[in-house]
């Protein structure tokens, strides 16, 4: 059956799907995105996971998201709001131990200083050093990078980039190319002494990277995790109200708005190429829809891999292809708790109930998660991160319940020796849980219901090929104008008519939606017309 033939024809409905999406409406072009569940959003979900609890089933907490997007889809005036956690990190340490960032310089600098006094004192150089390479991050975002091969739009957009960079002190381009090249732990070292504060930096160099903190290149992925805001407050991190499925709700409204056909339960099988040329697609019932412009808001192993017929791509490219590297390691967990957790280290129901919780004390630690998950599969003392978003919003739970996001490192995407991940997930929930009882006892006692989702899951439910909550790995041969490989950083590959407009381009992972952004720039540059959006 063949259907009627839109200009452009997104295939997921995630939140770059939608931001894409819009832009392209707003300029006149006629747009269907086709989802494969039947809930807009992609992995930015709030879902109901147990009878009257809800939570944000995958993506489940926003900074990334960037502003102009926000502005020009007028989310604030459709409802869109955040909380700001009132602490950034907690850091159970054991044996009455713990550390508690955030609120303020000052106060982050005082509990510091409880460890290390001159940890505290050198505080302040540090943030500057990674606010000088934000800042050029924030600034690249939503361009599209040099590519390869790209002729003039090539050439400028290298000049732009590298006149950034000239622009720093010797000071901080030296930063920056360590940030850059340098695992977090060779990073920390050179700014820190406490081991206590190498881990709360440090986590963020494993979140969504199948990595230990000694692999070269990981101290990227903190600084990936601290390029954002939250209302105006750079590096900030918090809950959105009615959880990570509202940012996407209200961009669907936005769409819906603008023109935009939103089709669910729509899952695709195939793109459909003559001579070199994507026409379309056909879905899995069946149905044939043609389009001017094919738009993948999937990850590119997904996309070359599974929907492409081998036979349609160029073989140096499938080769590039071949190498490209998915899985972050992630395990997530959504609880229905009876109660809050009683932290042995802090007990009570403080400001600290609010923030990240990170059950990681040190680099060590980490870096023995990731060599048992290595070795193993997965780590038999995984690093956990708990969130309890019912805290600051109520409409997630009964009253006097909440729900706790359980966020986990390191879970290979395939087990070893033919193990499968659905004979081993229930093995790898206590193993999370032991670690949380460790900290809080009597936690599991508060578990009414529960929502495991393994790497495996990750992939069935979401399309995260490998469970890659980043749509593929973070490392310098898949950033900027490598991602996803070389020649293909303008949100194009080999095919003519298709585009890619997901987190397996730049600036990658993260609920951002600089890629769907960009694509559609590069989209309408390509037609000749970029408007007022992009003027």
């Amino acid at each position: 059956m063949n259907s009627y033939s839109p200009d452009a024809l997104i295939i997921g409905g995630g939140h770059n799907g939608l931001v894409c999406a819009y832009y392209l409406a707003r300029a006149g072009m006629k747009v269907r995105i086709l989802e494969a569940r039947d809930v807009i959003g992609g992995a930015a979900v709030t879902e109901e996971f147990h009878p009257g609890f809800r939570n944000s089933t995958a993506s489940y907490t926003v900074s990334l998201l960037q502003p102009k997007i926000i502005a020009d889809m007028g989310l604030v005036e459709r409802g869109y709001r955040v909380i700001e956690r009132p602490k950034s990190n907690f850091l159970p340490l054991g044996e009455g131990e713990y550390l508690l960032l955030g609120g303020s310089l000052e106060a982050t600098q005082k509990e510091i200083a409880r460890f290390s006094t001159s940890d505290a004192a050198r505080l302040p150089q540090y943030y500057e050093m990674l606010e000088s390479a934000a800042a050029i991050l924030r600034d690249l975002a939503l361009e599209i990078p040099p590519n390869v091969g790209g002729g003039g739009h090539a050439m400028l957009a290298g000049i732009k980039a590298a006149r950034r960079f000239t622009r720093l002190s010797l000071q901080e381009q030296h930063a920056i190319i360590k940030l850059f090249t340098l695992s977090a732990r060779e990073l920390l070292d050179q700014w820190f002494e406490s081991a206590p504060i190498k881990a709360a930096f440090g986590f963020d160099a494993i979140v969504g990277n199948y990595a230990s903190p000694d692999t070269p290149g990981s101290a990227y992925v903190l600084l990936h995790h601290v390029f954002g805001e939250v209302n105006g407050k750079q590096g900030q991190w918090g809950h959105v109200i009615g959880g990570m499925g509202r940012i996407t709700e209200l961009m669907a409204d936005a769409c819906i708005e603008a023109g935009v056909e939103i089709s669910l339960a729509t899952p695709v099988a195939k793109l459909l190429v003559e001579n070199g040329i994507a026409i379309g697609i056909c879905t899995v019932g069946g149905e044939q829809i043609h389009a001017r412009k094919i738009i993948a808001n999937v990850g590119p192993k997904l996309l070359y891999d599974r929907l492409i017929d081998p036979v349609d791509l160029p073989a140096d490219f499938r080769n590039m292809m071949a190498g490209y590297q998915c899985g972050s390691g992630s395990f997530r967990m959504n609880l229905a708790l009876d109660g809050l957790p009683e932290f042995i280290d802090l007990p009570g129901t403080g400001d600290h109930l609010k923030s990240g919780i990170i059950m990681a004390p040190s680099l060590d630690y980490m870096d023995r998660a990731y060599q048992d998950a290595r070795r193993y599969g997965w780590s038999r003392q995984p690093v956990v991160e708990m969130l309890i978003p019912s805290l600051v919003d109520d409409s997630l739970a009964p009253a006097g319940q909440h729900v706790a996001s359980l966020f986990c490192q390191q879970f290979a995407p395939e087990l070893p020796v033919g193990r499968n991940w659905d004979d081993e997930r229930r093995a790898a929930v206590d193993a999370i849980l032991d670690v949380v009882e460790a900290h809080a006892p009597g936690f599991r006692k508060l578990i009414l219901g529960q929502m495991a989702l393994s790497p495996l899951d990750l992939e069935r439910k979401f399309g995260l090929v490998g469970g890659d909550i980043f749509h593929g790995r973070m490392s310098l041969d898949q950033l900027w104008t490598a991602r996803p490989v070389i020649g293909s950083a303008n949100y194009k590959g080999p095919l003519k008519s298709l585009y890619m407009c997901g987190s397996g381009t730049h600036p990658g992972g993260g609920v951002t939606g600089a890629p769907g952004h960009n694509a559609a720039k590069a989209i309408l540059r390509d037609r000749g017309f970029l408007g007022r959006w992009f003027g």
